[in-house]
């Protein structure tokens, strides 16, 4: 019983910065990996990067160094600072939550919320 609420998605031209951000609401416990996706017309949705409840991270090696996951003040929120962005990195970005209960695993996801990177 987890509800995702994001924001933060819009129009920048390329080398501009966005900032989205997930809201966490409901069973936050325990073991859990949060992650932000994302997915363009006529592709895959493929994930950008991901955050545990241990504080580990990793990153698409085509976001590395440019993206950054973290959790801002509380983890029932976390964000995706995005640096120097490409046109390439236009997609709906869609956060995840996936929940670990034992064996057990619950996927949860938000509304997702545009990002258009051109000039």
């Amino acid at each position: 019983q987890v509800q995702l609420v994001e924001s933060g998605g819009g129009l920048v031209q390329p080398g501009g910065s966005l900032r989205l951000s997930c809201a966490a609401s409901g069973s936050i416990f325990g073991t859990y990996v949060m992650a932000w996706y994302r997915q363009a017309p006529g592709k895959q949705r493929e994930l950008v990067a991901a955050i545990t409840s241990g504080d580990s991270t990793n990153y698409a090696d085509s976001v590395k160094g440019r993206f950054t996951i973290s959790r801002d003040g509380t983890k029932n929120t976390v964000s995706l600072q995005m640096n120097s962005l490409k046109p390439e990195d236009t997609a709906i970005y869609y956060c995840n939550f996936e929940k670990r209960l034992g064996v057990a695993r619950y996927d949860y996801w938000g509304q997702g919320t545009q990002v258009t990177v051109s000039s």
